[in-house]
C-alpha cells in the first residue's frame, strides 16, 4: 500500500469543509454550475486533470518496474479502477482482457490480466479522471454506455475499471491502449443493511 498523494480530492479552496450547499451558492452566484466552478483558492478543473496525469506517469513506470518489462518493446495490458469517494485504478499486465459479458460480479473484465492495482481517491477527482481517460486518450467504452451515466458522480464506495495497455518506449512507459469495462458500478451496496 502506497499513500499517493497525486489521488487526493480537488482542492476547494474556501469551500473546503464547509457544506456542499455553500459550493453551490457560491456556483449559482458566479452564474456556473457547481461541477465545474473553482471557488477562490480551489483548484482548477485542468490543474486536476495534470495532477491525474502525472499520477499515470508514476503508475505505468512502477507498474512496468516491478513486473520486469524494461526492455524498450515490452508491453502491458492492465485494468483500471475508480469510485465515488473511493476509487480504484486496476493497471494490469497480460495478454489483453477478452471481451466478456459483464455479469456485475466483482472480476468482471479481469479475465486474462495478471497484475492490478488499485488506486483510491474521491469523486470530483475521479469525474476528471474519467474525463481524462475518454476524452483525451481515447478510452474505447462498452457498447451501449451513456455519456450521462459514464461522467456522472461516482457514488461512495463506487468502482470504475479500465483496462490499460503499456508498452516502453526509449522515454519510458506510455499507454498505447484504454478500455473501459464499467463505471459507477454499486452492486456490492445492495445488500448491506444500515448496521453495516
Amino acid at each position: 500500500m502506497v499513500l499517493e498523494p497525486l489521488l487526493r480530492e480537488r482542492g476547494f479552496g474556501v469551500a473546503e469543509g464547509r457544506p456542499k450547499e455553500d459550493l453551490k451558492n457560491m456556483a449559482n452566484a458566479a452564474g456556473q454550475s457547481c461541477r465545474d466552478y473553482t471557488p477562490p483558492g480551489g483548484e482548477t478543473l485542468d490543474q486536476v486533470r495534470l495532477r491525474f496525469k502525472k499520477f499515470l506517469k508514476v503508475l505505468f513506470k512502477q507498474m512496468l518496474d516491478e513486473h520486469g518489462w524494461s526492455r524498450p518493446d515490452a508491453s502491458a495490458s492492465g485494468a483500471s479502477e475508480a469510485g465515488g469517494s473511493a476509487s480504484g485504478t486496476t493497471a494490469a499486465a497480460a495478454a489483453a482482457a477478452s471481451d466478456v459479458a459483464l455479469g456485475g460480479s466483482a472480476d468482471d473484465g479481469l479475465q486474462g490480466v495478471s497484475v492490478h492495482a488499485l488506486a483510491v481517491s474521491h469523486g470530483a477527482y475521479i469525474r476528471v479522471a474519467i474525463k481524462h481517460l475518454v476524452e483525451d486518450l481515447n478510452c474505447s467504452l462498452p457498447a451501449g454506455v451513456k455519456m450521462s451515466h459514464l461522467f456522472s458522480p461516482c457514488p461512495n464506495t463506487g468502482v470504475n475499471r479500465f483496462i490499460l495497455t503499456l508498452r516502453q518506449s526509449e522515454s519510458g512507459p506510455v499507454l498505447s491502449a484504454a478500455r473501459c469495462v464499467f463505471t459507477n458500478r454499486k452492486d456490492h451496496l445492495v445488500n448491506l443493511t444500515a448496521a453495516e
